[in-house]
């Protein structure tokens, strides 16, 4: 893939639209692009606002015209004993307004639940939206710092290199190539702390090729590890390390 080919990518990476091998290699890219950075920043940014933008809002009168259709329909007076012909054309009064009434609530329910729905819909894109341009920046950041240090070994089946910047106290553990875990596994990033491990986050179990912005600060820590986890991850590690990376000095 050339040069030229990454830098169409922004607008498909931004919304979630590349392969393993495709996003691999661009966020491998992005590190050393402010233009694609940028943009990406932008198509993130954009698809949040695009998503608030089809929220649906109920119409207030609603309840005000379900009340006042609800007023129209003839009530027959107490105590009254009204002829055969009259009870009859009331109680189908009566039953077309509880019809009515149902029906409206219903409807009331229904717009309201869906505005409701939409709306949250949306909010929840642009949080995620934003969360994804965060961090993009904070990966982008590690790999191009000017303090960036790396270490490589090789890793389940394929590789993998540690990238770690100092002034940012951030980690970035790109993996190439690397076996899939188990069916129901995943592989957990730890940071070695003084012979207690921390986790550090998570790898995508269906791509090989990835680069993790690893969870937390790097705080000290002298070595990374991967293990085999249950999906979801473990609060400490359940098995051997698969690698262990020294920080890079």
């Amino acid at each position: 893939m050339t040069t030229t080919d990454l830098h169409a990518l922004t607008g498909a990476y931004a919304v979630h639209a590349l392969d393993a091998e495709e996003r691999a290699a661009f966020e491998i890219h992005l590190a050393v692009c402010d233009a694609c950075r940028q943009e990406v920043a932008e198509f993130a940014a954009t698809a949040g606002r695009l998503a608030l933008a089809s929220t649906v809002r109920a119409r207030p009168a609603m309840r005000e015209e379900v009340l006042r259709r609800v007023t129209t329909v003839r009530q027959v007076p107490p105590g009254a004993a009204p002829p055969e012909r009259v009870r009859r054309g009331a109680q189908r009064r009566r039953g077309l307004a509880r019809w009515a009434l149902a029906a409206g609530v219903a409807a009331a329910a229904a717009f309201g639940g869906t505005a409701v729905w939409q709306y949250e819909r949306a909010q929840d894109a642009s949080h995620e939206a934003a969360q994804e341009q965060r961090r993009v920046e904070d990966l982008a950041g590690v790999l191009a710092a000017p303090d960036a240090k790396s270490r490589s070994a090789k890793v389940a089946g394929g590789s993998g290199t540690l990238v770690v910047s100092a002034s940012r106290d951030r980690a970035v553990f790109v993996a190439s190539g690397m076996t899939a875990p188990p069916r129901g596994k995943v592989y957990q990033l730890w940071f070695a702390d003084g012979g207690k491990m921390r986790s550090a986050g998570l790898m995508d179990p269906d791509r090989g090729s990835q680069a993790v912005l690893m969870r937390g600060a790097v705080d000290g820590a002298s070595a990374i590890g991967i293990t085999v986890e249950p999906a979801g991850g473990s609060k400490q590690p359940t098995s051997s390390p698969v690698a262990l990376l020294g920080l890079p000095a």
